[in-house]
């Protein structure tokens, strides 16, 4: 028999951060670190663009983010910056020979 899938239920986002006291915003800005292995991935329904949720591993992999958050509040902030420098358009080179 192949793979078994072990999760029999998700939580969302807002549920997530109302459990854990958490800035619904701020919480997800966080969780933009995550990955489908981290226990983070995204429910989509009939004319929705998705909500973010969490596994019970997931939501033990986000407290430990939470925590690091706290610790350097400056990380969101800076994966920002970082980013912008990444997909900022290229300056149009000059026509002189």
């Amino acid at each position: 028999m192949g793979h078994v899938n072990k999760v029999s239920h998700v939580f969302t986002l807002g549920h997530v951060a109302e459990m854990l006291g958490e800035d619904e915003d701020w919480l997800f800005d966080v969780a933009e670190e995550m990955d489908t292995e981290d226990g983070q991935l995204w429910v989509v329904g009939v004319g929705e663009d998705g909500v973010m949720a969490f596994t019970d591993d997931g939501i033990e992999n986000l407290k430990n983010l939470i925590a690091i958050h706290q610790d350097d509040p400056g990380i969101i902030e800076k994966r920002r910056q970082a980013l912008a420098t990444m997909i900022k358009p290229k300056t149009e080179e000059s026509d002189e020979v």
